[in-house]
């Protein structure tokens, strides 16, 4: 069997000669008449598409009872995908269980906070830790294996589908059982989760395993640690579920990579996709622009964090859309130019394929105003002649497959555990929004023109000379050590408020915040000052703050104030420090500036530490630079995506480098880029 760390592309079937970019989408024949399939492979090949992910939401026909199997139609797609030249990411259809099944068990179905039961009728409503589904489900995983172990087309296997978008959190009996083994393991003894759990307060002493349940609706808050505890089980119940479907997986079709899609983009914080990268051959991400000013800026940030959750190697971007989504209060759809920018800024940060959801717009169903490939309108539209562009263009950025990211100087911390915590309830304020203070100090990077990579909490930051680790709420003694000895041999780290407050266990570090990295940064706060919602503070550096100060006394010698406050209850008192040692430093800001505010900050931080943008002073801001190069087979040559961040042409006269095949963008070619548009150069 192959070891679980090993990363694998895809397999593809009868290869070419010469790398390739993935480029396709979810497939989904079953909601088609057959008449219908022979168009779609025809209008697959006029787009350039190359790979579909095929069976997703297909149990209900594979198995239409309990006793009967229908592969007919798939073994008929299948084959005519294979004769069009099209791979095939194979689903293994268990992402929601059909009717019959739900009627028989209603037992695999979740429960909420509240303890009401959910019922059927959308999709993923069965419990993770279900002993009933999981019979069933891998029942039908095997069968599928065995089935298509050695179909031509068959380039990967696709696990479920977005585990743990509609039930992470499950609150039966079923879980609590689970729970409780999760528990035994983690802790060794009732004594030991007692200590952990800090049970001593409000008469919570557990004295048997039976007494222990999920964090169920209660008379007042929960125990915190109980709270994060069951964050914790809820993302390795759903990781254990996925060991399960790719054990099988790999027992009988060893050569098959498989995957899963992950779901890094917006306030999706369920699942630690950093402790799952490992259980798959490869990553695979499902993003949606979120509409806002910051939108781009988010999906660059989602694609850089997934790029680094796959420790710069490829990766696949699983689903995206092609313009509007159903989802969202206002359906808006994409300007000219944003279908290809929004797909490229992800194959910039190290996306080997760009997949939609999905090929053929639904003319029925809870998706059907949701876009597609192939729209409603058909061939001829807009649309579709994006989309087929698009494909030309990934044709001609060939050369780019299989290289990696490269690192940039500096790097924001990333940590799911600090998300989770930062935000439970009985804290000094609920306003506090983890990823948000996060994407503000990308994109306040982005406006200086500065590469980042935005990094897993426990990825090595040897090479990076700048660090910024934003709201590092939970710091175990060993990551407070880490970040010791990343100071101490030279480099520049930044943190915020909120900061090294807790231990693993959601206990605070006493003495003074911010706890762990009190005397690294040299300053002590005895009480947190969060902003009430009409509040703001001025600083001396000409910025604003808002949702939170601290009142911070220096106790080092060694601390440079940057900043201060000038107005509000802290008038006078530091804002921003600095504490410098021989070679490195330690920073803190104390308030939350946004992105405007953190600009100035940042660019100060930067410059004392050595660290500045590679792009010519004119294009800081304006556009964002992304670096692939260097594969194990690759010659050396650096690839650099422009990305136009504005709505108007971007004079690149002053970037060197050969235009790699003139993608879409590039007007000129050689020296203007359009607006929303996006040039590869060959260095």
């Amino acid at each position: 069997m192959v070891s679980r760390t090993t990363p694998r592309w895809l397999r593809w079937p009868d290869p070419e000669p010469g790398a390739r970019l993935a480029f396709g989408a979810d497939y989904n024949p079953e909601q088609w008449s057959p008449d219908v399939w022979a168009e779609d492979i025809q209008a697959m090949r006029t787009a350039g598409v190359n790979i579909v992910s095929l069976a997703i939401f297909s149990w209900a026909r594979i198995q239409p009872t309990a006793d009967t199997y229908d592969f007919g139609w798939l073994d008929e797609v299948m084959d005519l995908l294979h004769a069009g030249g099209i791979a095939v990411d194979l689903a293994t259809a268990t992402a929601s269980p059909p009717p019959w099944l739900t009627t028989a068990h209603p037992e695999i179905l979740p429960v909420d906070v509240n303890g009401a039961t959910i019922s059927p009728g959308a999709r993923q409503h069965w419990r993770p830790t279900s002993p009933v589904f999981r019979e069933h489900a891998l029942r039908l995983v095997q069968t599928m294996a065995q089935r298509y172990a050695d179909h031509p087309a068959l380039t990967a296997w696709h696990i479920s589908n977005e585990l743990g978008c509609h039930n992470i959190y499950d609150f039966s009996d079923d879980a609590a059982r689970a729970f409780r083994i999760w528990l035994r393991e983690r802790y060794g003894s009732l004594d030991g989760l007692n200590a952990a759990w800090g049970t001593a307060f409000w008469s919570q002493r557990y004295s048997d395993w039976e007494q222990i349940l999920p964090p169920r609706l209660a008379a007042s808050h929960p125990n915190p640690t109980q709270q994060l505890d069951f964050k914790r089980f809820s993302s390795d119940a759903l990781k254990d579920y996925l060991r399960a479907e790719r054990d099988i997986l790999r027992a009988i079709t060893p050569d098959i990579p498989i995957t899963t899609n992950f779901m890094v983009m917006g306030e999706t914080r369920g699942m630690d996709y950093a402790d799952w990268a490992d259980e798959v051959d490869f990553v695979a991400n499902d993003h949606y622009v979120l509409p806002g000013p910051q939108a781009l800026d988010e999906l660059s940030f989602s694609a850089n964090l997934t790029g680094n959750i796959a420790q710069g190697r490829p990766w696949f971007l699983m689903e995206h859309s092609t313009s509007a989504v159903n989802w969202q209060p206002i359906n808006v759809a994409k300007r000219p130019g944003e279908l290809a920018r929004d797909s490229l800024t992800h194959v910039a940060h190290g996306a080997d394929a760009v997949c939609y959801f999905q090929w053929r717009q639904s003319a029925a169903g809870a998706e059907k105003y949701h876009s597609a490939m192939l729209p409603h309108a058909g061939t001829e539209s807009e649309v579709f002649r994006a989309v087929t562009d698009l494909g030309a263009t990934l044709g001609r950025l060939a050369p780019i497959a299989g290289t990696h990211r490269r690192p940039a100087r500096a790097a924001i911390l990333f940590d799911w555990t600090s998300w989770w915590t930062s935000e439970h309830d009985s804290h000094p304020s609920s306003r506090l929004r983890y990823r948000q203070e996060a994407l503000d100090w990308y994109s306040a990077f982005l406006d200086l023109g500065v590469r980042v990579d935005v990094l897993p909490v426990a990825a090595p930051l040897d090479g990076y000379d700048v660090v910024v680790a934003p709201v590092l709420h939970v710091v175990p003694a060993a990551l407070a050590q880490r970040l010791n000895a990343y100071v101490d041999g030279g480099g520049h780290l930044v943190t915020t408020y909120f900061s090294g407050i807790v231990d693993e266990n959601d206990h605070v570090w006493l003495g003074g915040y911010p706890g762990a990295l009190r005397d690294l940064l040299g300053i002590r706060i005895e009480e947190f000052g969060p902003l009430l919602d009409t509040e703001e503070v001025e600083l001396d550096n000409g910025t604003t703050g808002t949702l939170w100060t601290d009142r911070i006394d220096v106790t080092d010698d060694r601390v440079e104030v940057l900043a201060r406050y000038r107005t509000g209850n802290l008038a006078g008192r530091p804002a921003v420090t600095r504490r410098a040692t021989d070679t490195g430093s330690a920073s803190y800001v104390s308030t939350r500036l946004g992105q405007a505010g953190l600009r100035p900050v940042l660019a100060g931080l930067l410059d004392a530490a050595g660290v500045s943008s590679e792009l010519p002073e004119a294009l800081r801001g304006r556009v964002e630079l992304t670096v692939r190069g260097g594969s194990d087979g690759g010659d050396g040559a650096e690839f650099w995506f422009v990305i136009n961040r504005t709505d108007e042409p971007v004079d690149l006269s002053e970037v060197g480098g050969d235009v790699l095949g003139e993608p879409d963008g590039a007007v000129g070619p050689q020296s203007v880029l359009a607006a929303r548009g996006v040039t590869v150069r060959r260095r």
